[in-house]
């Protein structure tokens, strides 16, 4: 019975999407406040029903209901409960219901916090919201319907249950904030395409989606960074980005948006890059449906993937309409789009800006080119050519490096230009610091890319404390404050400002975690128990081999003492080799994952991977890492999402 309303639910919502746009279509022909009334509750309905096929989607896959095709194929008996959960988004159909879920949420946001403000662009916004809306519940009641039953002649008594590199807390979490992310970039895209239609293109649009732009980066931002902390903590290649294109998926709109953060900041305050601005939201919006496609189609091979599926030419569809669509308004709208001042120098903040997008779009196409030309050369040549992590970092590091160049220039021009004296006095010391940091770095041996990196982070981070000394001491002065206690107050009045800043900080902190990876090392090896292998500047000892059965798997357990050149005991790590549906009498169906255990400090991670074990002999096949400076990526993350909420915290009114 669920499971029909559930369908029922979905069937509803996506006649009710064709209702509600004819009744927005004749309030815009008629003006009659009836029709948007009822196009709102349609509106509404539409979101309250697509929610409600979601719980009850979750009803089923907690209850373990197997003649649920999804159910059957995502969870088992043994899956724990949270884990039951998780297999929400976890396979083709339900993570489509999940994207439709989000976009509900924040669809009833919307109709509800701007019911009466933003009368122009309301209407359009909502057309919008709800085509979006339509076109993911096309695909859930026509083409992958998660409440599909069974497709057996016997009675299924258990599931396949949840892929095993699933059943972790990180990947539990990575999925729903990278939908928050993708989903939310369709708030400033909906009011964008309203702002063209209505031709109100000046800062009202701005202001209504400077939040919800915000957002969806903050959670694409987190997104991206919990998806690396799972590659690093679970996959056990010892890395957290491999330029996966599913990765690189992700990766794309968050450059775009980046560069339409920036870029809408020189719209409001000097009324420029109108149309840049427009094309960047349509882009990011794009690249978030295209990224969909990607997970979805089956065309790109990726850990991350689904299974090949008959979704790609509706996506592909889709896609082209989004772009079709704008960028005949943006055409037509060329008149009203064009901007009312001119960047007046090479040395001023908006042209400091302009060159971070500009550097924002180049990184983005090149991922994007080396994403797309394996299916590009497949289609053309008839053969695949593999485009690896060699190419991706080959371009994008100098431009990386270029873009973390003017992360620290940028805060320290002036707006419209800045004077010969200004530039040498707010210059002088970032540069000194760098060409310090370079001095060290290179008598420390440190050579190749991480000679540059290095110090442009010094340069960086001393241009930004510069900024906040400089306020705080200006403050301080002024209102007689204590230091500190004028920092404070000078970051909760200028907000956006500031918080800025720390995300910049943040950048410099992750880029520091991705030098250090110039100086990774490995090694694999064999070892019996109370036997010590050197490697690196400490010594590994296999202390024991202990076997133990878990309710979905079992897992032999290696215990590894660490010790110093000093024999000083530095840890204690337990990585572990597992099987999952190990009492499952067809061997293919058994699952065998490796969960590894790390050491992690400010200077050096220790990584451990037991990828094989005999216990006869007892030995452990174990492959150790020692990864230089990664904790700074996560501390730079957590910096980063840090100055985004500041960014984002409502400013009191005084």
């Amino acid at each position: 019975m669920i499971p029909v309303l559930g369908s029922i639910s979905l069937s509803l919502a996506l006649g009710l999407s064709a209702i509600s746009i004819f009744l927005f279509s004749v309030f815009l022909k008629n003006a009659d406040y009836r029709f948007f009334i009822a196009g709102w509750r349609g509106a509404v309905a539409i979101s309250a029903l697509s929610i409600l096929a979601t719980f009850l989607l979750l009803n089923e896959l907690l209850i373990s209901n197997f003649d649920i095709s999804y159910v059957a194929h995502y969870t088992s008996i043994e899956t724990p409960t949270f884990y039951k959960i998780t297999a929400l988004w976890a396979g083709q159909s339900g993570s489509l219901l999940f994207w439709l879920f989000i976009l509900s949420v924040y669809t009833l946001i919307v109709l509800f916090q701007y019911k009466n403000s933003y009368t122009r662009l309301m209407p359009w916004v909502i057309i919008v919201l709800v085509i979006v809306q339509a076109f993911f519940l096309v695909l859930v009641n026509v083409i992958e319907n998660p409440f599909s039953p069974t497709n057996a002649d016997f009675v299924v008594v258990n599931g396949n249950g949840l892929n095993p590199l699933l059943q972790n807390l990180t990947m539990a979490i990575h999925p729903p904030t990278l939908y928050l992310g993708y989903v939310g970039f369709t708030i400033p895209f909906a009011f964008a395409i309203a702002a063209l239609i209505t031709k109100d293109t000046g800062s009202v649009w701005i202001r209504s989606i400077r939040r919800w732009t915000l957002i969806a980066w903050l959670f694409q931002s987190a997104g991206i960074i919990l998806g690396g902390w799972w590659a690093y903590q679970e996959l056990g290649w010892g890395g957290y980005w491999a330029w996966d294109p599913v990765e690189n998926a992700s990766f794309m709109p968050w450059l775009t948006g980046t560069a339409f953060l920036h870029s809408i900041i020189i719209q409001e305050k000097k009324g420029m890059l109108k149309t840049w601005n427009m094309i960047l939201i349509m882009i990011t919006f794009t690249l978030c449906i295209f990224g969909t496609f990607l997970t979805r189609s089956g065309v790109m091979s990726s850990v991350h993937s689904f299974a090949v599926s008959n979704l790609g030419p509706v996506f592909l569809g889709f896609i082209a309409i989004i772009l079709l669509v704008g960028t005949y308004l943006v055409i037509d709208r060329a008149s009203i789009l064009k901007s009312e001042k001119r960047i007046e120098s090479f040395t001023s903040r908006e042209s400091g800006f302009l060159f971070n997008n500009v550097i924002f779009v180049v990184i983005c196409f090149a991922v994007f080119w080396g994403t797309i030309f394996p299916v590009l050369s497949e289609a053309v040549q008839g053969e695949k050519i593999t485009v690896g992590a060699p190419f991706f970092n080959q371009v994008n590091v100098p431009i990386g490096l270029l873009l973390l160049l003017f992360t620290g220039i940028g805060p320290l021009l002036a707006w419209r230009r800045t004077s010969k004296e200004a530039l040498i006095r707010n210059f002088t010391i970032p540069i000194l610091f760098g060409i310090a940091v370079f001095i060290a770095c290179f008598f420390l041996g440190i050579r190749e890319t991480t000679l540059i990196s290095f110090p442009l982070t010094g340069f960086v981070a001393a241009a930004i404390l510069i900024e906040f000394h400089r306020g705080t001491q200006s403050r301080s002065k002024r209102f007689n404050e204590p230091f500190f206690t004028a920092l404070k107050t000078l970051i909760s009045r200028n907000r956006s400002r500031y918080g800025g800043y720390i995300v910049h900080l943040g950048i410099v902190f992750m880029f520091i975690g991705f030098s250090g990876h110039a100086f990774d090392s490995e090694l694999e090896f064999a070892m019996k128990t109370g036997e010590i292998k050197e490697f690196d500047g400490y010594k590994f000892e296999l202390v024991s081999i202990t076997p133990t059965e878990r309710p979905n798997h079992i897992a032999w357990i290696a215990g590894l003492n660490i010790w110093d050149q000093e024999n000083q005991l530095v840890t204690r790590l337990f990585p572990e080799k597992r099987v999952y549906f190990h009492k499952d009498p067809n061997p293919d169906k058994r699952q065998p994952h490796s969960e590894l255990d790390i050491h992690s400090t400010l200077v050096k991670d220790i990584y451990t991977i037991f990828s094989g074990v005999d216990m006869e002999q007892q030995i452990a096949y174990l492959k150790i890492m020692i990864n230089p400076l990664v904790w700074w990526v996560w501390f730079g993350g957590y910096v980063l999402i840090f100055g985004t909420m500041i960014a984002l915290w409502p400013v009191k009114e005084h």
